[in-house]
């Protein structure tokens, strides 16, 4: 039986075919088109998963929409029926779109699936989910967990912002929920637009920037203070209260109210080219701090009214990683469990999962969902179309057929210095990295952070870089003994590790304070001491684990730095050709295309 789960028409479309319950292929439309965060109908990413495996509509039983479009439409008819005559020109504006999307939604889809060759589709059964129950099924089924509770945190679905479920054995049950307009995730977004990032792609530029602040100053302390007070209440059960005066959200144009937010906290929006200054930071850490409370509270509460000892997080939120690393260290569970594209492209395999597992009375095969083998699951490129390509493009290469010297071979480059493209078997599931398409370099030279950042990745100088290290090192260096396979954790580095930072710290600019070396291994260690983890152990990672061995056969130590193969505003590489494309136009010194190795002084 296949199962083909599709998400589309917000951001991040994607697909995802699964067998009897098991994922067989699951990809993101962006790495086709080019488009970062590409909300258009997957047709390359159904057309890939078809193809993978090897099957044609007419072998599909079922397509499953990741939500129910009916219900959101109604929810934008009652908002606006709610605040008319105010956002009545942003109505007249989109209602033909919203009409066209959501009355006639599955003739829209139909078209959608014509564009795709692989058969005729007319007696596939097409169903639709709930927005947040596929979050809650993708996180709880590929889980190890016989029972957990789940906590699903986002913008909006279809009318809930956040939810608690609990799940036990292949059912899912939900017992709470948050209710638009009021919305943690919204809420986020909206710090992310008044400084001047953004929504839905510059989130983990704030989280990133948060760090910069300091909690002791009166900056701080005046941008907390004017959070909790005007902007939203928070309560012991995890449920929040926005000031609507503040936000324009509802009238489908922005976030927020820009005159009301700069009026409140007495600086201007910051527009997307104008410098970073330490009020933007410690904002940013007021924003960071709020959310955290908020999370706790909501984990607080899930652990309250589910008594579980296991917690499986998902949606938007749940990308940061800040959040979970301290959900974590607050020991509310003892098992977090945060999977790769939590976000809405991760909804298209969890609509899938929900519609296999909640209808059928069949036990879940847990071995299939174990580490990374919910993670490598796009497209991978053969040694022959490889050397294709580069013959064709006349491009000098190297072959090394051999693994184990392969990744001697790219060690020793790290060694010296260099920073390496590493594209090697399938393409990974979500946002981040996980060694497929990665950008790899030593964390221990202390410009590094500013090279990768400046010359290669052509990103702000204050984005820190995650290490990525043996499984079994974890513990020797991090303050944390939970494995994070998919960078889904924050820790701090082992205070034996840390170097003191200068007197005059806090007075330095956001570049100065970048360039200082905070421990043994500047490239990942951010400036709060801290890293978002990745480990990687031999049996589900097999074509990283080698090269973090040879590494550390030569050092010492296996921690690398692991960053996405793309640059600033582009998708993570998919292809061959992407990669090399990517490679040409960067400073990246080396490229390892499966066996063949690239010299860029070639």
């Amino acid at each position: 039986m296949y199962t083909l789960g599709i998400s589309a028409y917000y951001h991040d479309s994607a697909a995802c075919i699964i067998r009897n319950g098991l994922i067989m292929a699951a990809a993101q439309e962006e790495r086709f088109t080019r488009k970062k965060h590409d909300p258009s109908f997957p047709i390359h990413a159904t057309q890939f998963c078809l193809d993978h495996a090897q099957i044609r509509f007419e072998d599909v039983e079922k397509i499953v929409f990741y939500d129910k479009p009916f219900i959101k439409f109604e929810r934008i008819l009652e908002t606006f029926y709610a605040i008319a005559p105010k956002g009545i020109g942003a109505f007249v504006k989109h209602i033909p779109e919203w009409i066209k999307e959501k009355i006639f939604f599955k003739k829209l889809l139909k078209d959608g699936l014509n564009e795709v060759a692989r058969g005729n589709h007319k007696n596939c059964k097409i169903l639709f989910s709930e927005h947040h129950l596929s979050h809650a099924a993708w996180a709880y089924y590929t889980s190890q967990f016989d029972e957990s509770a789940i906590l699903t945190i986002d913008g909006v679905g279809e009318w809930t912002t956040t939810a608690i479920f609990s799940a036990k054995g292949n059912e899912i049950t939900v017992l709470k929920e948050q209710h638009f307009p009021h919305s943690l995730g919204l809420l986020y977004s909206s710090f992310t637009q008044y400084l001047g990032f953004k929504v839905n792609d510059g989130e983990y530029k704030m989280m990133g920037l948060a760090p910069y602040g300091n909690h002791k100053s009166d900056n701080y302390k005046f941008y907390r203070q004017k959070i909790e007070k005007e902007l939203v209440d928070l309560y012991q059960d995890g449920s929040i209260q926005l000031n609507m005066r503040y936000f324009e959200f509802l009238y489908g144009e922005r976030m927020i109210s820009s005159k009301k937010w700069e009026t409140l906290f007495g600086t201007p929006l910051r527009k997307e080219d104008e410098p970073i200054e330490q009020k933007h930071c410690d904002f940013a850490l007021a924003a960071q701090d709020i959310t955290e409370e908020a999370v706790l509270n909501l984990a607080r509460e899930a652990k309250k009214i589910t008594g579980m000892k296991n917690l499986c997080l998902a949606g938007g939120v749940a990308y940061n990683c800040v959040a979970n690393g301290r959900l974590l260290n607050e020991g509310i569970f003892h098992n977090v469990f945060v999977p790769p594209a939590v976000g809405d492209s991760g909804s298209a395999g969890g609509a899938a999962l929900a519609s296999y597992y909640l209808q059928n009375e069949v036990p879940r095969i847990k071995e299939e969902f174990l580490k990374n083998k919910i993670s490598f699951l796009g497209p991978a490129y053969s040694t022959q179309h490889i050397e294709a390509f580069l013959l064709a493009k006349n491009i000098a290469f190297e072959k090394i057929v051999n693994r184990t010297e392969l990744c001697k071979k790219a060690a020793s480059l790290l060694v010296n210095g260099a920073v390496i493209g590493w594209m090697q078997g399938r393409m990974e599931f979500g946002a981040r990295a996980l060694g497929a398409r990665s950008i790899i370099a030593s964390p221990q030279s202390p410009n590094i952070q500013r090279i990768v950042n400046q010359k290669i990745k052509f990103r702000e100088s204050f984005r820190p870089f995650a290490p990525v290290m043996l499984e079994e090192d974890l513990e020797s260096y991090f303050k944390m003994s939970e494995v994070s396979p998919y960078m889904g954790l924050v820790t701090q580095i082992k205070d034996e590790f840390q170097k003191k930072l200068p007197d005059n710290f806090q007075q330095l600019s956001i570049v100065e304070k970048s360039r200082v070396e905070k421990s043994t291994f500047p490239g990942i260690t951010h400036v709060d001491y801290s890293s978002r983890i990745q480990t990687v152990d031999k049996t589900t990672n097999p074509n990283f684990w080698p090269l973090l061995k040879a590494y550390k056969d030569l050092t010492g130590n296996s921690l690398l730095i692991n960053t996405s193969f793309n640059v600033k505003d582009e998708p993570i590489v998919c292809s061959p050709e992407d990669a090399y494309r990517c490679f040409m136009k960067t400073e990246m010194d080396y490229l390892f295309l499966g066996e063949f190795f690239l010299t860029k002084k070639k």
